[in-house]
């Protein structure tokens, strides 16, 4: 879905081809795409859906801060490195793995892919904190620290993957509320 219409049905079998295919769809052209771990792949796809509608060359643009959140922060990457540690003996861990061990880096890759250089961060909460999001993003365009803010929720743990993105600005087609987030995300 974006904007609340279906953007894309594709046929997969597992997520990662999923992000794979559309990945492929969007033309996009990243090659570190395929070294990222499947956290930070959906952090950058659900990014391209939304940006990829805004010119590169505008201030909107270029101004686009990134706040996002989940649940189990970088629980999975951190399993599979626990795993190459424990399986290896006394070899180390391929370092591929160990630098996804954090929840940041994918936004870290997001900022990279569009050149932001814009406020980011990355929050870890038991539950979507809706409330919390809609504070945020109001101090930061209140203090002029950006135009617009895509806010993502990144869940990647086990069989459960959740994105949902949305981008913020001073004026926008809906009310910007606590109410207005969680309506969305309950229903995306």
């Amino acid at each position: 879905m974006r904007n609340g219409a279906l953007f894309a049905e594709i046929d997969t079998a597992n997520f990662e081809g999923f992000l794979k295919q559309l990945y492929v769809m969007l033309d996009c052209k990243y090659p570190k795409f395929f070294k990222m771990d499947t956290l930070s792949k959906l952090a950058f796809m659900g990014a391209e859906l939304l940006l990829s509608e805004i010119s590169e060359n505008t201030s909107e643009h270029k101004r686009t801060a990134l706040v996002f959140s989940n649940r189990s922060s970088s629980l999975e990457t951190d399993r599979k490195h626990q795993e190459a540690i424990s399986s290896h003996g006394e070899q180390y861990p391929s370092p591929a793995v160990f630098v996804y061990t954090l929840p940041n880096i994918g936004i870290g890759e997001v900022a990279i892919r569009h050149k932001l250089q814009t406020e980011n961060a990355f929050f870890v909460f038991e539950t979507f904190e809706p409330e919390f999001l809609q504070k945020y993003t109001v101090s930061l365009l209140n203090e002029n620290k950006c135009d617009q803010v895509l806010c993502g929720w990144v869940e990647v743990d086990g069989n459960e993957r959740h994105g949902f993105f949305y981008v913020v600005g001073r004026n926008g087609k809906w009310k910007h509320s606590a109410a207005t987030i969680k309506n969305f995300f309950e229903h995306d």
